[in-house]
């Protein structure tokens, strides 16, 4: 039987963290400068920092008309820098964890509010001393998984769709190997009754050669050629081998950078086209939508202008790969 998957463009909200407080310019801003779908950053409208409940809700409610009226798809709700900078679901004591928990539980609730049933990004990160002790390791992987476990089934009551977890490029982020990859999409999603727990692939996050990866674990292509069929979400930033620098698509860091799109485009095709040899496939169903989502974050001295110029730029050169209907390829 035959399947369809659809590929369009996005943009992640992070290019207005600090700079623009209100939400008919964060979708008129995406509209502008060529992007269709809107992928939300958790720092604009945080669950714990950004006022109290009377104020993001109806925050929220001016997200979802303002979206409306500048015909954006706001696809998910990603987390940004806040909570890269915790330990999180992974941290040795239950009340953290549960604090991390809250968080995600009650961005839920906001993406709901907002009108999308996806959230994503990045909620733990295993400690020098966990990782040091393999006992303690294997302890807390296992304890990370099944609360990913528990969200996925909380998410389905509340009426999501799914959880995406983000593939990263150093040990203490699960997962930041392929193998890793595959271990903790299995054990999150079989015989699940929660809602399909993704994997979010970022052309930029194989740079983890400073803690002995090499390989294909460096290689963006081999991470699509494994995952895109199980990554509703893939980020797309310009960045060198070495870093996740989060530039644009623009001419002089096209020059630079070593990610091509068309050969972003051909590793999903080819993920797909080999998905009934994917391991996952005994335990996962494909997706049948991927947003390719350029993940752009200036630096603070980068003025206004020049991001919205370089936004600008960016979607009409992805636009050359994804045209403006989107891409419809279909798979035996």
């Amino acid at each position: 039987m035959s399947r369809t998957l659809q590929i369009d463009l996005g943009l992640n909200g992070a290019f207005l963290t600090r700079r623009w407080e209100e939400p008919d310019n964060w979708m008129r801003l995406t509209a502008e400068t060529g992007f269709g779908w809107h992928e939300f950053c958790g720092d604009v409208l945080d669950p714990f920092f950004s006022g109290n409940k009377t104020y993001q809700f109806q925050t929220a409610a001016a997200i979802r008309a303002a979206a409306a009226r500048h015909k954006v798809n706001i696809c998910d709700i990603y987390t940004g820098v806040a909570t890269h900078r915790f330990h999180g679901l992974s941290h040795s004591h239950e009340a953290v964890r549960a604090r991390m928990r809250d968080w995600i539980i009650e961005c839920m609730d906001l993406a709901l509010a907002i009108g999308t049933n996806r959230i994503g990004g990045h909620w733990d990160a295993f400690s020098v001393e966990v990782l040091a002790d393999k006992a303690r390791y294997a302890e807390c992987k296992a304890r990370t998984v099944a609360q990913f476990r528990e969200l996925a089934q909380i998410a389905k009551l509340k009426g999501l769709a799914a959880i995406y977890n983000e593939q990263m490029y150093i040990p203490s982020e699960m997962p930041w190997t392929i193998a890793e990859a595959y271990e903790f999409l299995e054990a999150a999603n079989r015989e699940t009754d929660g809602v399909p727990v993704y994997l979010t692939v970022d052309t930029g996050h194989m740079a983890g050669m400073a803690y002995g990866a090499k390989g294909e674990d460096l290689d963006y292509r081999a991470w699509l050629r494994n995952f895109a069929p199980v990554s509703e979400i893939v980020h797309v930033q310009q960045t060198t081998r070495d870093s996740s620098r989060h530039w644009p698509f623009t001419r002089e860091t096209n020059q630079k950078g070593h990610v091509s799109i068309q050969e972003v485009l051909d590793a999903i095709r080819h993920g797909h086209e080999t998905w009934s040899k994917n391991p996952l496939a005994n335990v996962m169903k494909p997706v049948e939508r991927t947003l390719l989502i350029a993940e752009i974050i200036p630096g603070s001295t980068c003025t206004e202008e020049r991001l919205l110029a370089e936004l600008t730029e960016s979607s009409e050169y992805l636009r050359r790969f994804v045209p403006a209907q989107g891409l419809n390829w279909t798979f035996e």
